[in-house]
């Protein structure tokens, strides 16, 4: 027998629940009419869930191709391949394992308990099919182990990718994602639970600045800091270089994508598209993350240019998606000019958090990802406190919810950071996480695959 854990569920999943059934409530309506009516509205949810799958699973090549870009030619096939990887690997973990520790129950709000496979054990929100909701599920994972994948580039042993990958869809992600999504503490809302005895409130996270883009950008930052920066990216005077990628071409068109596929990530977690109250919900949804898109990446160019003397293409790519990331957390609860806000907070942020990882903290992070993801990604959830009409800070709720977003976010990100420390030092101590110097001078695309993503 199935058994449903729909109470349990975030504010973005509960909005899945049918409104046909208080329709019908209120009104005669046969009953051959009204399974009809019924059976209408799963069928137009499931298939704008399915939809919004696609939306994020295109994600996937946005990211290989802006993490292709900021590297060099010498390793893209080996960032191409990493790709295919970890949704391909990533998507039998979460099948096999990370989907009922996830939302399974019998962990006692830590995590639930892996159900190898089986899809039994739950019940979809509002009739949706269960593979279905797997899937967006799936692409959800797989968007959190991609983002470390950057952050490590040009200088990690492709095998030991693979085992990390591995971890993070069986256990990392799983976990936290349990304690904010799947039932968990950190989301329990009954009288007499922590969250709501502390702060009155429960974490909010609609779409995933903290449970996806965060927990990826601070395992990405522990990754760089064990594996250690690219050979000649720091002198001995301690003064960092550049290292150029090979192709603003492909990181522009690899944002580009992200940002559509955003319109999947964001809207697409409404898990419904029924009714009134979800077309509007949808369509502000995709109204703030935009609105956030555009003055991240604005405010990252003025920034720049007035920074550094002239505007810079790259980093107003980061700005882009640092100012998605930051929405991602709450696209459903702020304005329009909320989002607007968060946007310009996250693209100035970021930029200052690239020069500290780099220049003070001498991590050498390719492609920005853990000052787009992590850091962004914790302001972003901050930033919900704030700007929610509903709770907000700054409309007059008080302390409570900001409380427990910065709670919510420090939590799953010490998470991060302490399971990063234990997996990518155990498997440097037992393997090494590095090629050669060799390899690494004269790249990996060909010692580690035996091709080259261009040939002459």
């Amino acid at each position: 027998m199935k058994k449903t854990i729909l109470h349990k569920m975030p504010l973005a999943i509960a909005a899945a629940a049918t409104p046909i059934t208080s329709f019908a409530a209120e009104t005669e309506v046969p009953a051959n009419v009204l399974e009809m009516l019924k059976d209408s509205e799963v069928s137009i949810n499931t298939v704008w869930m399915l939809l919004a799958a696609m939306l994020v699973f295109f994600m996937q090549p946005g990211f290989a191709l802006c993490e292709a870009g900021f590297s060099r030619t010498k390793n893209t096939a080996n960032i191409l391949f990493k790709n295919f990887v970890d949704f391909t690997l990533g998507s039998v973990c979460f099948w096999l394992v990370g989907f009922g520790v996830m939302w399974g129950a019998g962990g006692a709000g830590f995590m639930g308990m892996p159900e190898w496979g089986n899809l039994d054990f739950l019940e979809a929100p509002g009739g949706l099919p269960i593979e279905g909701f797997l899937m967006f599920q799936t692409v959800f994972c797989a968007t959190a182990a991609t983002i470390v994948s950057g952050a490590m580039a040009e200088r990690t042993k492709f095998s030991m990718y693979i085992v990390y990958s591995l971890l993070i869809s069986l256990v990392v992600y799983p976990i936290e994602g349990h304690w904010t999504w799947g039932g968990g503490w950190l989301m329990n809302g009954e009288e007499g639970s922590f969250m709501m005895n502390t702060f009155g409130y429960t974490l909010h996270d609609f779409a995933g600045s903290t449970v996806v883009h965060s927990c990826g950008g601070w395992l990405a930052l522990i990754g760089a800091m064990i594996l250690g920066p690219r050979r000649g990216k720091y002198g001995k005077d301690g003064k960092s270089r550049a290292i150029p990628g090979h192709s603003l071409t492909l990181a522009s068109l690899g944002v580009f994508i992200l940002w559509f596929g955003w319109f999947g990530f964001n809207p697409g977690s409404q898990l419904a598209a029924f009714g009134e109250d979800n077309r509007i919900a949808i369509s502000h949804t995709f109204a703030t993350t935009n609105m956030a898109a555009c003055t991240g990446g604005l405010a990252t160019l003025f920034f720049s240019w007035i920074r550094y003397g002239k505007p810079s293409l790259s980093l107003t790519l980061n700005g882009i998606l640092a100012g998605l990331v930051g929405i991602t957390d709450g696209c459903d609860m702020v304005s329009i000019g909320g989002a607007a806000c968060i946007g310009l907070i996250c693209g100035i942020i970021m930029p200052l958090s690239v020069e500290f990882i780099d220049h003070v903290l001498h991590i050498d992070d390719p492609v920005g990802a853990s000052s787009v993801h992590g850091v962004c990604g914790f302001v972003g959830t901050l930033c919900t406190g704030l700007f929610a009409t509903e709770g907000g800070l700054f409309y007059g709720f008080g302390w409570g919810f900001l409380g427990a977003q910065l709670f919510g976010a420090l939590v799953v990100g010490a998470w991060a950071i302490g399971c990063g420390l234990v997996i990518f030092k155990g498997i440097d101590m037992i393997h090494g996480l590095r090629v050669d110097a060799r390899i690494e001078e004269e790249g990996l695309d060909i010692y580690e695959h035996g091709e080259t993503a261009y040939n002459a």
